[in-house]
């Protein structure tokens, strides 16, 4: 039918299968969802992790201002650095391996042990104020194909719209696909690994997340900008700057949309943020990430578990697939 009047939806017919294998469908497809959501809290806690490490370390300044204070107090600078890293105390440092030992205190030898002013109030000594063009490769936002929803495809080069952008998070859901054709058209907004990902209108403005790689190859519509990081300046670094709630409402405040919310490409190139030493940039990056590629494979395992449970779902309840047959249905997602 093309349509169905609400009236007639009490006499509308379904085949149902018995009760028994409905409980037992039901008990499949909790067993998965349950699944998911372990993986969900897992991915989130990894996530406050390391959004912990970079508002310490770039935000709150702690191993900075860690090595003042125990300067002033007579004790020794770097190992009040390490402990704020760490969390560790001075007898657990002393305890550790040097395997252990070592790269913590290099880490926290990168860190200055004083603040100066700056135009923008007091910061980390010999730390800087970029604009984000200086951090960056490219910063542009994409086009949508002529004939728009219509050169749609079931598969094909992924087309990345704002509604698959979220903080931190990339939602495949209604991901669109286009030809080789109309992703040739649309080359230069070829999105690359650890590409961030920007959503400049509408209601969901300034969302972001760096792109999965599994989406790849992939471009964006007009609505979300790519922001390239350069060599040696690591994406996620950008993104977090991009997630703090006062960078949001810096942004917000240049609004540019005569009718909705929108910024430019030169109101993010005009974006400013505190840099310290390219080798704290890479210890950073070093310290991370290990988090955001368990972040990345538990995100996958959740998308085979979706995968798996739209498939299994018709099959079970039309009896193509017998639930006995099931043992493990998500043992090996």
């Amino acid at each position: 039918m093309d349509r169905i009047a609400l009236k007639e939806f009490p006499d509308f017919e379904i085949d149902l299968p018995p009760l028994a294998v409905q409980r037992h469908v039901a008990q499949v497809m909790a067993d998965v969802d349950a699944k998911g959501d372990i993986n969900l809290r897992i991915n989130q806690t990894l996530e406050a992790m390391a959004q912990a490490i970079f508002k310490s370390w770039f935000v709150d300044f702690d191993p900075v201002k860690a090595k003042i204070a125990a300067i002033q107090d007579g004790r020794d600078p770097l190992c009040a650095a390490m402990s704020a890293i760490s969390g560790k105390s001075d007898a657990e440092l002393d305890a550790l391996q040097p395997e252990q030992y070592d790269p913590l205190a290099a880490t926290a030898a990168l860190f200055p042990d004083e603040m100066e002013e700056s135009e923008l109030g007091p910061i980390p000594k010999a730390w800087s104020h970029k604009a984000l063009a200086q951090l960056t490769d490219k910063i542009g936002s994409g086009a949508t194909p002529r004939g728009g929803k219509e050169v749609y495809l079931a598969d094909g080069v992924a087309l990345i719209r704002s509604q698959n952008v979220y903080d931190s998070l990339f939602v495949w859901e209604g991901l669109a696909r286009i030809s080789d054709e109309a992703a040739t058209q649309l080359k230069g907004v070829a999105v690359q690994e650890d590409d961030v990902l920007l959503n400049i209108t509408g209601a969901s403005i300034l969302r972001t997340c760096v792109v999965e790689t599994d989406v790849l190859p992939a471009r964006v519509n007009q609505h979300v900008a790519i922001i390239r990081a350069k060599a040696g300046v690591p994406s996620r670094f950008i993104h977090m700057h991009l997630l703090r709630p006062d960078i949001k409402s810096y942004l917000l405040g240049l609004n540019a949309g005569a009718s909705r919310e929108a910024i430019t490409k030169a109101h993010i190139e005009s974006l400013t943020l505190l840099t310290p030493s390219p080798e704290l940039l890479a210890a950073f990056q070093t310290a991370t990430d290990p988090l955001f590629r368990q972040v990345q494979r538990f995100g996958r395992q959740m998308r085979v578990l979706g995968e798996l449970r739209d498939a299994l779902l018709p099959k079970l309840l039309s009896g193509e697939l017998s639930v006995e047959a099931l043992a493990d249905p998500v043992g090996e997602a």
